[in-house]
């Protein structure tokens, strides 16, 4: 099995911080939809990622904030193995940015043999 990495994007906006009880389900559903790739046996890792950061330009200009001109906002990653591309896209059903209006990235994990 090859890994592959999904990038989880959502668009900025400018609604209100969602309340405990909302934080909580979607807790929920992220553990649900992660915890059923856990137990087919394709779960690598996860996290989240959050808004602070910074960007190093090859020149060596250093700029606030993760890409902050763009519109999109990477909200986290999950690494899971897979036979091919096509069986990670599906592994990305239910992810729970999706029902957000949000996209999942899907690309294959380079292996470098040194």
């Amino acid at each position: 099995m090859r890994e592959f990495m999904m990038i989880f994007r959502n668009e900025k906006n400018d609604q209100p911080m969602p309340s405990p009880e909302q934080m909580q389900q979607m807790v929920k559903q992220w553990n649900d939809w992660i915890g059923g790739i856990a137990a087919q046996g394709k779960f690598v890792a996860t996290n989240a990622l959050g808004y602070e950061g910074q960007t190093v330009s090859s020149n060596g200009v250093i700029s606030d904030g993760p890409y902050a001109e763009v519109k999109e906002i990477v909200g986290g990653y999950i690494i899971v193995k897979a036979d091919n591309l096509k069986d990670a896209v599906k592994l990305s059903e239910g992810c729970p940015t999706l029902a957000t209006g949000g996209k999942v990235e899907i690309r294959d994990i380079m292996v470098f043999n040194m």
